[in-house]
């Protein structure tokens, strides 16, 4: 993933989370909203309750994967936020993968 398509900004978090759709997953939190910039980006949130940093990056480092697999970053002009939930560490990396993948197909 490119870093133009990465939210960074705790304000891009909060409005897209605040003023958008969100799609509940086993193993995701997702919420999507439109954006202004004529591409698409994406912002992981992995709280400390999933475990200690390292999980933590090796969890968003998946998600990132799955996320260039997934999603046109060119195609479509949305800010997304994935918010990481626990049962992502107890599933496979395939499940977690046609979870989003089957609600990015519905975007």
């Amino acid at each position: 993933m490119k870093v133009i398509n990465r939210i960074k900004k705790t304000t891009d978090f909060g409005k897209t989370i605040n003023t958008g759709h969100s799609f509940r997953l086993p193993s995701y939190i997702v919420h999507v909203n439109e954006n202004e910039y004529g591409y698409t980006r994406v912002g992981i949130s992995a709280s400390a309750k999933l475990g200690c940093a390292v999980v933590r990056n090796r969890v968003k480092r998946q998600v990132r994967a799955i996320c260039d697999s997934v999603i046109d970053y060119d195609k479509l002009s949305l800010d997304i936020v994935i918010i990481i939930k626990h049962k992502f560490l107890t599933s496979s990396f395939d499940d977690n993968k046609s979870q989003l993948c089957d609600l990015m197909k519905g975007l």
